[in-house]
């Protein structure tokens, strides 16, 4: 199959679309379920180049949730303890397979933005990772290959509708990559960078002492952030992203949206959360958007009378400022990557907030020492990879 009409493109009013391969060659993919449509296939692309390079740098089945073209969540597949059990949803689904235990992460991460994802896996997907796809509002997925049984549980979600596709994992595409913007033809050679841990053996900083788990956590970092509209930031602990930031004008910016993502999901794991009084019956969906509120700023938009009946059994106490304060400060060990230079040691204020203890970013800025400064008054860890990650 050489092409694949699609039923519009963005947006409704974009007709006629396609994809397509140029020289007559076929497409490396099939359709197994569903009609994917434009957005759907560009988040499914971008999406398995993130897991295959995650695969290939850490050799542990990868995942990840993707909206809008940028990753909610990104994950590899270590096992999950009881609370992040709990916090994803799935302690009731026995022991779950590396691949499963992945896309738990990449999906847990930041559960509201992945609310109708679209999936990517490294590895042929199994009944344990379909059945925990078929419980949550998802557009579709793609992967190298599925089980038969995955597979027919995946073709009866949304009632036979549900988007699936198997990619060659052997293709290679061409070295130059074209677009078009505004009718003008856009060429360039694709990035191919190979991202490991030699970026990592320039550190910067006083504190020198970068743990194997480190290391791994900012590949996961900067390979999440080389498929993340920029400008982009990427927290990640234990083996997944817990906050990322994408298409931000300003990096500080980035770097506080991340921050507060990555600091929810943390806030979830504290007693206060995990002991909230939910109704029965209450969907995942409704439970997320409660906790949500219920840690931000505005928890009286769930906690006022006549609001809190319809999610909980009874009131809970508010989780106070000082509290959350208290909680956060128990967050250690967190890597940071950037896929631009830190022009300012604010950036570096806002991550200690959420506690970054290790930082790979280009370097490369005027204010390079100033960055390192800041660093040392944490005593952070930073390595300047000297790359950039730009991605658009």
């Amino acid at each position: 199959m050489n092409e694949l009409q699609l039923k519009y493109g963005c947006n409704p009013n974009q007709k006629p679309s396609r994809i397509f391969m140029n020289e007559g060659k076929d497409l490396p993919i099939q359709v197994l379920s569903g009609r994917p449509g434009y957005i759907n296939f560009m988040d499914a692309f971008n999406g398995w180049q993130l897991v295959k390079e995650l695969k290939k740098a850490t050799g542990l089945p990868a995942a990840t949730s993707f909206k809008h073209v940028s990753p909610a969540g990104a994950a590899v597949g270590l096992p999950l303890n009881e609370t992040l059990r709990k916090i994803y949803w799935v302690d009731d689904m026995g022991e779950l397979s590396p691949l499963a235990s992945a896309y738990a992460r990449a999906r847990g991460a930041d559960r509201m933005s992945s609310f109708g994802d679209f999936i990517a896996l490294s590895d042929v997907c199994d009944v344990d990772t379909a059945l925990m796809i078929k419980r949550e509002v998802s557009d579709g997925v793609i992967a190298p290959g599925f089980e038969p049984e995955a597979l027919e549980i995946l073709k009866a979600k949304k009632n036979g509708n549900y988007n699936v596709i198997q990619i060659d994992p052997d293709y290679v595409p061409e070295a130059i990559e074209r677009k078009q913007v505004f009718g003008i033809v856009f060429e360039q050679g694709r990035n191919e960078l190979d991202i490991n841990t030699e970026l990592l053996n320039n550190i910067v900083t006083a504190n020198k002492d970068m743990t194997e788990a480190a290391k791994r956590d900012l590949m996961i970092s900067l390979i999440t952030l080389k498929y993340t509209q920029s400008n982009s930031v990427c927290y990640v602990k234990d083996g997944q992203a817990i906050g990322i930031g994408a298409g931000q004008q300003s990096r500080v910016h980035c770097t506080r949206l991340a921050g507060q993502k990555a600091d929810n999901w943390w806030l979830r794991q504290a007693p206060q959360v995990l002991n909230l009084p939910f109704k029965a019956g209450i969907k995942r969906a409704d439970r997320d958007n409660a906790i949500d509120v219920y840690i931000g700023d505005d928890y009286m938009d769930v906690l006022a009378d006549g609001r809190w009946e319809a999610v909980f059994s009874e009131k809970p106490a508010v989780f106070t400022k000082e509290e959350k304060r208290a909680w956060l400060d128990q967050m250690t060990d967190v890597a940071l990557g950037s896929d631009a230079f830190f022009p300012f040691g604010d950036n570096i204020d806002r991550a200690a907030k959420s506690g970054v203890k290790y930082i790979a970013e280009p370097g490369g800025s005027v204010r390079d020492d100033n960055v390192i400064e800041t660093c040392d008054k944490y005593d952070m860890v930073m390595a300047f990879t000297g790359i950039r990650l730009f991605h658009h």
